[in-house]
């Protein structure tokens, strides 16, 4: 038998459909720079458009209320910036020496090991040996006026995208109400329809804020018990990396292994590395225990079943939203995650991703459960019918296409009312 195929114009739909989604997403790479506002100013909204709403219910103009949570908002963000802004610039001018010292330490752990210390040059007769060099302080002084020159680009490019997000939120708080109700309005006269879409919108975004709430409540606790750990194991700046646990904690799976990979940086860099390998190595064991018991315990406990998300897909987002757009992309996968989830719950052609996105605590059923044909359900009968009914001495005879036989008349006449 030939295999079953295609036909052309569905190849071509499906063909057209996946050039389509590729410009899509080299489009919104393109595009960050307009896209990456917006998308954080709508998720902002999300957060703060039920206290909005609140203020409105109590007599106070949207323009107003929008007025003061931005206006808290970029208070408190600034603050922080400012209390962070003098351990993070020392940090920044020691690194050049805190990389040397971090690589003679690992240099001096090397020649202490038998077999991977570094190879020893033999010395010419009357030529006094050649200093070795240094590849990353040659590097750090080749590339400080093009490195510094980057970031003064990038914070640049920041300070305009923080304003333009400010300004949207502001607008965007001001008119949610009004922008909804058009967006509503445009849709076609079915109550149906707009009923649901409107269903649709208010529950992303419960989840969205809700979500958005719960992990910065539980980010900033973290970050409070981590600035005190890393004071009792006398690291230095502990506020600092209090800050950095926190904001990190808001990328699944790699902020951890960032933050791991900094603390390590710091304790060889610091008067840590030189204490011994358990006082150096303190500072990321305990950062590894508060977190473990963060993950495990303390975020399934606040944020609960409902909110509960696939790991497996939570991390393939944030692996790819992280490539499309870098930090920020990772920090608002798993919020555009939850409006992916909302959205295929919803529309009865997209319910199959939203069993991939949503977790569950139920085990799974073994494979051969699953190849077994499902069971017969036979009519059900009412008693006084079951009992008229004689028990079958054999199985049914069924014919070799499949059908059963014709029933006997008697018996049709048994069970007709």
């Amino acid at each position: 038998m030939r295999a079953a195929t295609l036909p052309p114009t569905t190849m071509r739909r499906w063909a057209t459909r996946g050039l389509l989604l590729i410009a899509l997403v080299f489009l919104l790479k393109e595009a960050s720079a307009i896209v990456l506002p917006v998308l954080v100013a709508l998720i902002l909204t999300f957060v703060l458009a039920p206290a909005v709403r609140t203020m409105r219910h109590h007599g106070m103009p949207e323009p107003v209320s929008a007025a003061m949570l931005v206006t808290t908002v970029v208070g408190c963000s600034v603050l922080s910036v400012a209390l962070l802004a003098e351990p993070a610039a020392q940090w920044w001018q020691r690194a050049p020496e805190a990389v040397t010292q971090a690589l003679n330490r690992v240099d001096r752990w090397r020649a202490s090991i038998p077999g991977f210390g570094p190879p020893v040059e033999r010395r010419s007769a009357g030529r006094a040996p050649a200093p070795p060099a240094d590849p990353v302080r040659d590097r750090l002084a080749s590339e400080g006026v093009a490195l510094t020159a980057q970031v003064l680009g990038g914070g640049l490019k920041f300070l305009v995208s923080a304003a333009a997000t400010t300004i949207l939120l502001y607008f965007l708080l001001a008119s949610e109400h009004w922008v909804l109700s058009r967006c509503i309005e445009l849709l076609p006269h079915r109550p149906r329809l707009r009923a649901m879409v409107l269903g649709g919108l208010r529950a992303a975004q419960r989840d969205i804020s809700r979500y958005v709430a719960s992990v910065t409540a539980i980010n900033v606790g973290m970050g409070l018990v981590v600035a005190g750990t890393m004071w009792m194991v006398d690291l230095p700046n502990p506020g600092l990396w209090g800050a950095l646990a926190g904001l990190l904690n808001f990328i699944p799976y790699l902020g951890p292994l960032i933050m791991c990979g900094l603390l390590l940086a710091a304790s060889l860099a610091s008067a840590l590395g030189d204490a011994g390998f358990a006082a150096m190595s303190a500072p990321v064991l305990a950062y590894l225990c508060i977190h473990g018991i963060e993950s495990n315990f303390v975020t399934p406990m606040v944020i609960g079943k409902r909110l509960s998300m696939n790991p497996l897909s939570v991390l393939l987002s944030v692996m790819f939203w992280g490539w499309l757009w870098g930090v920020a992309g990772a920090v608002l996968a798993v919020p555009l995650l939850i409006c992916l989830r909302s959205i295929s719950q919803r529309n009865r052609h997209m319910r199959p991703v939203a069993v991939y996105l949503r977790g569950s605590d139920r085990p799974c059923p073994p494979l051969s459960s699953l190849l077994r044909p499902p069971p017969l359900s036979p009519h059900p009968l009412s008693p006084a019918a079951a009992s008229a009914v004689p028990p079958a001495s054999s199985p049914p005879v069924t014919s070799l296409d499949g059908a059963a036989p014709a029933a006997r008349p008697d018996a049709l006449e048994q069970h007709r009312p």
